[in-house]
Formats: C-alpha cells, sequence, structure tokens
C-alpha cells in the first residue's frame, strides 16, 4: 500500500489529488494532509446554502466541492485529513463500511490515551463530542473513503464558516447538520503538534498494513494533478455551479426602498427570476428580469450583466452593489 503524507496545503490540490490516485493508480494508498482554511462540501450539496457567504468572503475562504457525499465541514490547519483509497475485495466491501476503516484511527488514539469510538453512521467522538467525520465515493473497483480529524482547529471559525446563510433555499439537496464538535488535543494526557500526530497515524500504518511504503508524488503526478486543478476543482462550474437545483427567496432594504428578489436556479444558472418591491422606476422591471436569465449564479456574473443597462433608471436610488450584495 502506497503510504503518502504530504505538505500541500492547497484545498483544491489535496482534493484534485485524491480523485488523481482513486482514478490513476492501480495500488491501494493511504493519505494524510491538511488544508489551508475551506470549507469543503459534499458531492450532492447546494453550496451557497451551507456556507455563510458574507464571512467566506470577508476571510477569503476557499470553498471546494469534494467527489463523496455527506455534509459540509470546515478545514484549517489543525484539522488532519486521512483517506482510504483501496481495492475492492468482491464480498468482503461494503457501501458506508466506514467502522472498519476508521479502526486504525481508534487504535492510534488509544494507544495515545484517548477513549474514543465509532458512533452513528459515520463519526467518531470523544465524550460524545464528534472530533472525526466521514464520507466515501466508488469508483469502478475502487473505494475513497476519507475523514476530518479535529486536532487543533479554531473553533470559533468553524462555527462561523459553516453557519447556515440566511437566504431561504428550498431544494433536494443534503443539508449539513451541526454537531457539538472537540478537538482531539484537549483530550491528550501528552501534548503534541498536529504534525507530530500525523506521523504517529503514519507510523502505525506502515506497521499494520503488510506491503506499505512511503510514496512520493513524482512530477508527472503533480503535474496531472494541477490539471485536474485548472479543469475541474479550482472551478466555478464544479464548486458552485455543480448544486443541485434550487429556489430562493432574498429580500433587502435600500435608500431606494425595498426590493425582494426570487429566483430559480438549475444547474448553477439563474432560470427564473421575479423582483418585487416599492422602489421607483422608470423603465419595465421585466427587462431586468429576463437579462438575468441563464446567467450563472454568482456575483461577478451578475454584476457584468447590470452594468449592460442604465441599472438607476430601473431601481431608482439603488446601487448595482446594493442589488447583488441583495441577492447574496
Amino acid at each position: 500500500m502506497y503510504c503518502i503524507a504530504h505538505d500541500y496545503t492547497d484545498p483544491a490540490f489535496n482534493l484534485a489529488a485524491e480523485e488523481y490516485v482513486l482514478k490513476n493508480f492501480k495500488e491501494n494508498a493511504f493519505m494524510l494532509w491538511r488544508n489551508e482554511n475551506a470549507i469543503i462540501v459534499g458531492q450532492h450539496q447546494n453550496t451557497l446554502a451551507e456556507i455563510n457567504v458574507d464571512h467566506v468572503k470577508e476571510k477569503d475562504i476557499s470553498v471546494i466541492r469534494r467527489l463523496s457525499g455527506g455534509g459540509a465541514v470546515f478545514h484549517d490547519l489543525g484539522n488532519l485529513n486521512f483517506t482510504f483509497i483501496m481495492n475492492a475485495e468482491k464480498g468482503k466491501d461494503k457501501v458506508a463500511d466506514f467502522k472498519s476503516y476508521t479502526m486504525p484511527i481508534l487504535e492510534v488514539l488509544q494507544k495515545l490515551g484517548v477513549n474514543a469510538r465509532f458512533e452513528g453512521r459515520n463519526d467518531l467522538v470523544i465524550d460524545g463530542k464528534k472530533f472525526s467525520g466521514n464520507a466515501e465515493h466508488i469508483y469502478k473497483n475502487r473505494i475513497l473513503r476519507h475523514g476530518t480529524l479535529l486536532f487543533s482547529s479554531v473553533m470559533n471559525d468553524l462555527h462561523l464558516a459553516l453557519k447556515v446563510n440566511p437566504l431561504k433555499y428550498q431544494g433536494k439537496a443534503v443539508k449539513s447538520v451541526r454537531s457539538r464538535v472537540t478537538n482531539i488535543s484537549d483530550h491528550l494526557p501528552e501534548k503534541m503538534d498536529v504534525l507530530q500526530f500525523r506521523d504517529f497515524i503514519m507510523n502505525h500504518i506502515m506497521e499494520n498494513f503488510a506491503g506499505s511504503h512511503i510514496y512520493e508524488f513524482s512530477e508527472e503526478d503533480l503535474e496531472n494533478i494541477r490539471e485536474l486543478v485548472d479543469e475541474k476543482y479550482g472551478t466555478w462550474d464544479w464548486n458552485f455551479g455543480h448544486s443541485p437545483n434550487y429556489n430562493l427567496q432574498k429580500a433587502f432594504k435600500s435608500n431606494g426602498g425595498f426590493v425582494e428578489v426570487h429566483m430559480d436556479v438549475h444547474k448553477g444558472k439563474v432560470k427564473e427570476v421575479k423582483i418585487f418591491g416599492d422602489f421607483f422606476n422608470k423603465h419595465d422591471i421585466g427587462t431586468v428580469e429576463n437579462l438575468l436569465k441563464d446567467t450563472p449564479h454568482n456575483e461577478k456574473a451578475i454584476r457584468e450583466k447590470l452594468m449592460e443597462i442604465p441599472f438607476g433608471e430601473y431601481f431608482h436610488n439603488i446601487t448595482i452593489d446594493e442589488f447583488v450584495e441583495g441577492v447574496f
């Protein structure tokens, strides 16, 4: 089994690396990696419904969609992530069999004197508080299972980043469930930092999985991973446009009056929009509604569209910035 622990902390790179190893390697693999501040959303989630948009913008937090299902999670450098990518054994591997794949992590914590256990569908807990959530993705005969390990994360950042956006989204996307969480470092009898913890886990894996050896990404690997970032994990289409269809309603008050916006969004693009309010206008507001149809539901695209018209003649005493911020 390949054992890969690297120092890359770009979240788009790390998610791309998982997919690259899953789809291009034949060997089993175990990976340990960390991300700079990021929100990682599940494959079937509506990205905008899972994040605190204002906080994410203010703190310049990356938002990346992963291959696997499950809920949204916040990553920082105090969070360690582990990934098992295994060739399925006929008759042995079961869908969502997280308990067997998280057992090595529990063994590590027990060695360190921490009474951790598996609970529920896919969580690891200490004293009833969650420190690890797990998810999986199946590709042909290979199974990717990965999880978070909150080691010394800044909990306030975690809660602020994942605060559900006030937009009233309605759709079939999977919603994240907020849980009581804890850091592993708070329960260790003897203190260590996150990199020492990483190395401790890797040594345990190497000792307990026959044929394990260290693997480092080659220049060809790195080139292919970066190409996958450019084509997928670094794009708006994957991270936001891939969201399930949803409806939103948002209202805001400005110097020009009250504005209420209703949108239907399909595959990341605005398909229907209705605008209501007590604002004053010179021209038919239907022109703006038609203008926004088939526009990607992101701030840059909507702002560029609105700049094509004399906006103030449709919304007296309201700026484009106010409108765009109101929609998000």
